[in-house]
């Protein structure tokens, strides 16, 4: 037990803890094309994946909400050949309730957290569809939010001290 030396402690306002809340997610956009399968192709085929992910965000007119994007893309090609297989777009939304971060750091917040939620949904869509479309389930890697937000920080400072430099 703490002592209190015999004095009541006085509350002390203590900051408010971060709360954030999914109020809804959704696909926005969904595109899958099966090119293989158009061009009539067969036989065995090593596919070779490429996966590029971009992250929006935006606060919404309502206090304390945000919508965030994850707009992905999915290219697969044969390794041998280098043809296109199949050709996934999905943009996947999430609209969350946030309270308690301080506006400094809600940025990152934004794009760090809140894709970490959307994420197993994500994996799960593409998943379905890849696997709906023709081709065995597509279990994405787990993504590193944090180092996406810090390689897209670096190539904007980059971008930024180039602009500079052509001044």
């Amino acid at each position: 037990m703490a002592e209190t030396n015999g004095a009541a402690e006085a509350p002390t306002e203590a900051p408010q803890a971060p709360k954030m809340n999914v109020l809804a997610q959704f696909i926005r956009d969904l595109s899958f094309e099966n090119i293989l399968a158009q061009k009539g192709v067969s036989g065995e085929v090593q596919p070779e994946i490429q996966v590029q992910v971009n992250l929006d965000a935006k606060k919404r007119s309502a206090e304390n909400q945000y919508e965030v994007v994850m707009k992905l893309k999915v290219d697969s090609k044969s390794a041998a050949a280098k043809e296109q297989l199949f050709l996934l777009e999905l943009d996947y939304a999430g609209v969350f309730n946030i309270e308690g971060i301080p506006e400094d750091q809600m940025h990152p917040f934004l794009l760090i957290e809140c894709p970490r939620m959307l994420f197993p949904f994500v994996r799960r869509v593409v998943s379905d569809v890849t696997r709906d479309g023709g081709f065995p389930p597509l279990n994405l890697e787990t993504i590193d939010f944090v180092a996406l937000y810090r390689t897209e920080l670096q190539r904007r400072q980059a971008e930024m001290a180039g602009q500079k430099a052509d001044a």
